[in-house]
């Protein structure tokens, strides 16, 4: 079966879009992999005494990584996580010159954006662990160096302040995805069955742009809601994506509330912090129109959404209530819940007083 994309095209681009942080060789770099071993663990246990989440693997690993080494542990779990879509057009896929720059120009395409996206993410939590992964690579808090320092240096951040902040987010992600025992699989269950419905006839992407062209003369951007993916999507598609963002609205705001309440005692700036990174959030021109195109604009948005799904519940029932998303996927919110949080609220209150 031929790969419909050049993933080593794709590596070599992304490194190169990516280039070379001056911080990079700072002297300043040798701290960052000792500071974050140290906070990485110490954020676990601040994480666990906030939500109640304690991870089932074992206790989280930190690596520090420049962007090239982010751009390749990427590149495996974009890999892994397109596979249910990639080997179905791998098998449609022509081996001759055509196939080929097809590939190569698919491989372009992730490569750029993987590049464009190194330059601005400052840790990872990697959930996506194939059983025939290497376990020295599985299950890590990747945290991007020079980026790191860049941010420290610009905005004169206390180093250490900062970086407990950013493990606090990281590590609440992990907590999340191996502290509740269901949620990994959820997960990945719903890219499976999204990507799985893909369809890649031409006939179905003039759909999209008449659909496009249509909510552009009601006054709507088409790519408001997701991207690209989302525009292209059939309506089945549709129904498991607003699952998916719904659960991923509901996640990072989590992450976002568990970092500032459990770091208020230890991160004096954290609200310093939060104010530069919303409006580092807030793009413009072209890095606008990218984060459009790829869905990351919307993604950005799911931080605000679910902190304010949140705090919507936590007035109505407090903590106890909220902890209710983590009994099963069934008391997961939708992406129309988490906008509206009155409707959750109306859906759990009979099974939630049953399950009492």
């Amino acid at each position: 079966m031929t790969d419909p994309v050049s993933w080593d095209l794709a590596e070599r681009v992304a490194i190169r879009v990516a280039g070379r942080e001056p911080f990079a060789e700072s002297y300043h770099y040798a701290s960052l992999q000792p500071d974050f071993d140290e906070f990485t663990a110490e954020a676990e246990e601040l994480v666990a005494a906030e939500t109640g989440l304690r991870s089932l693997s074992g206790p989280a690993r930190a690596r520090v990584t420049d962007r090239a080494g982010w751009v390749r542990a990427n590149v495996a779990s974009f890999r892994r996580l397109l596979r249910p879509l990639t080997d179905r057009l791998g098998a449609r896929l022509s081996t001759g010159p055509v196939g080929n720059v097809g590939r190569a120009v698919a491989g372009a395409e992730v490569g750029t954006l993987l590049g464009w996206m190194s330059t601005r993410v400052l840790g990872q939590y990697d959930l996506l662990i194939a059983e025939d992964d290497d376990p020295d690579e599985q299950d890590i808090v990747y945290y991007v160096g020079p980026n790191v320092l860049s941010l420290e240096k610009r905005y004169g951040f206390p180093p250490r302040e900062f970086r407990l902040w950013l493990a606090l987010h990281e590590v609440t992600h992990r907590a999340q995805f191996t502290g509740v025992p269901w949620m990994r699989e959820h997960f990945l269950s719903l890219v499976d069955e999204s990507l799985g419905a893909v369809d890649a006839d031409p006939r179905r992407i003039l759909d999209a742009i008449r659909r496009a062209a249509e909510q552009v003369r009601a006054g709507r951007n088409p790519l408001d809601d997701g991207g690209l993916v989302t525009l292209l999507a059939s309506p089945e598609q549709h129904a498991v994506l607003q699952r998916l963002q719904g659960l991923m609205s509901l996640l990072e705001g989590h992450g976002d509330v568990t970092m500032d309440r459990a770091g208020r005692a230890y991160v004096p700036s954290a609200d310093r912090f939060a104010r530069v990174l919303r409006q580092r959030r807030q793009a413009s021109g072209l890095t606008k129109v990218v984060q459009k195109l790829t869905g990351i604009e919307a993604k950005l948005l799911q931080y605000e959404q679910g902190e304010r799904f949140i705090e919507a519940v936590e007035r109505e029932g407090g903590p106890e209530l909220l902890e209710t998303v983590w009994w099963g996927s069934e008391w997961l919110p939708t992406l129309p819940e988490i906008r509206a949080p009155e409707l959750w609220l109306e859906r759990v209150r009979a099974p939630e007083a049953a399950h009492n």
